[in-house]
């Protein structure tokens, strides 16, 4: 998608602001030589900005404000190295809170709705980010924070939430203790806004199902204000995001060069207004595409697609890249097998091995199950994995994210 002229000039402010503050960003620019672009082709000889640039700039090299302009500072949830730390002027923050309000709109929300908010508040933007569209929404706030199953479930009764906001992870553990219990008929949810984690077709039926609720995938990044840039519809043909504050492009992740529309790769965002710590080019490693052409909703708002995984997702087995996703898609085939499984990765006598444990509802033979498991990864990926059927609810729950590799070959 080529960036609009409008867009062009608002990224020659964003240069002129990032030069003025002399941010890590900014002295970037200044050392390429760089005051401006005016056409799509200058734009993308820009140069890329990267975590770890961001991680250099620690604590606040990314400051393109007046500290007296500052009002908050947002931190990654990254567990590795140096925390990036992101500074929010007074309009960054109303800017998010616009931008999450038509997140919920989007999703048929009204101000009428009772949002129970279960992401954790803090340095994290997900809970406040929760919060900040749903209060500009004028809805009633639940933030409960994460956590604390019991006081979740009996909130959600008490106070009739209609909106659950959390990861996949902790929706599933939530839709499986409200079976369990047998009170799905005193929950009044009707909508689940998930965020944080990538999920597939597998989980998000096992969510809907047993909840009885429509879902929504939300789209965000703590480096790019937070949840709230994107969210699909409810015709479910991609996440539309808004194009009047970030310009998204997808570039092969190798090369680094712009993929055409409708093609799979790495999602890059700029972002157009943002004062505290603007971003040029920022490569975010989240896998999708632009789905060209309009959706039957009638946003004028473009769409990327489900996002596929990260880059840096990938794992490398006798000489085959995997992804997760691969191995859900393999799974979709599967009516036996649960949404819920587990990649492990070792190196035994001179090679590499993967042992993956997927979950079942126990009314299949587990043996016979795990061979035509193993046999479809074999015919798909290329190799063969030991493959490990058992109960369901054996594998771990989470009431943040699900870890789904482990890669033992390192440790």
């Amino acid at each position: 998608m080529q960036i609009s002229e409008l867009q062009l000039k608002q990224v020659n402010d964003q240069i002129d602001r990032l030069r003025l503050s002399g941010s890590f960003y900014g002295k970037k620019l200044e050392a390429a030589g760089i005051t401006g672009v005016t056409s799509h082709e200058d734009f993308i000889r820009l140069p890329f900005s990267e975590k770890a640039d961001l991680r250099n700039a620690y604590p606040l090299g990314l400051m393109a404000a007046r500290e007296d302009e500052i009002v908050r500072i947002h931190s990654s949830s990254g567990t590795t190295g140096l925390p990036v730390i992101i500074p929010y002027t007074a309009k960054d923050v109303d800017d998010w809170a616009i931008m999450f309000k038509r997140c919920y709109e989007t999703a048929g929300i009204t101000n009428m709705d009772r949002i129970q908010i279960t992401p954790a508040y803090g340095l994290w933007t997900a809970g406040i980010g929760f919060q900040l569209g749903a209060e500009k929404l004028g809805a009633m706030v639940i933030p409960m924070g994460p956590g604390n199953t019991e006081k979740q479930l009996t909130m959600m009764q008490d106070l009739g939430s209609t909106v659950l906001c959390s990861t996949s992870s902790y929706a599933l553990l939530l839709a499986e203790e409200i079976e369990k219990r047998g009170i799905k008929d005193r929950i009044k949810l009707k909508k689940g806004v998930i965020g944080s984690e990538r999920w597939g077709d597998k989980m998000r039926q096992r969510i809907s199902g047993s909840l009885g609720i429509e879902l929504y995938d939300i789209y965000g990044l703590t480096e790019i204000y937070g949840p709230g840039i994107g969210i699909n519809c409810k015709y479910e043909t991609g996440m539309h995001y808004w194009d009047d504050y970030i310009y998204i492009e997808i570039i092969d992740p190798v090369t680094g060069d712009n993929l055409p529309d409708g093609e799979w790769g790495e999602i890059v965002i700029t972002t157009l207004v943002k004062e505290g710590a603007p971003l040029i080019r920022y490569r975010t490693h989240d896998l999708s595409r632009i789905i060209p052409g309009e959706c039957p909703c009638g946003s004028r708002f473009p769409r990327i697609d489900t996002i596929m995984g990260r880059t840096d997702d990938m794992v490398k087995i006798k000489g085959v890249n995997v992804f997760p996703s691969q191995i859900e898609e393999v799974l979709k085939q599967f009516p036996e097998a649960s949404s819920e499984y587990q990649i492990r990765i070792s190196h035994l006598d001179g090679k590499d091995t993967m042992r993956l444990y997927v979950e079942t509802n126990g009314s299949v033979d587990f043996a016979d199950l795990a061979a035509r498991i193993a046999s479809t990864v074999k015919s798909r990926i290329g190799f063969t994995p030991l493959v490990k059927v058992v109960e369901l609810g054996l594998l771990p729950r989470s009431e943040k994210k699900t870890k789904r590799v482990y890669d033992e070959r390192y440790e």
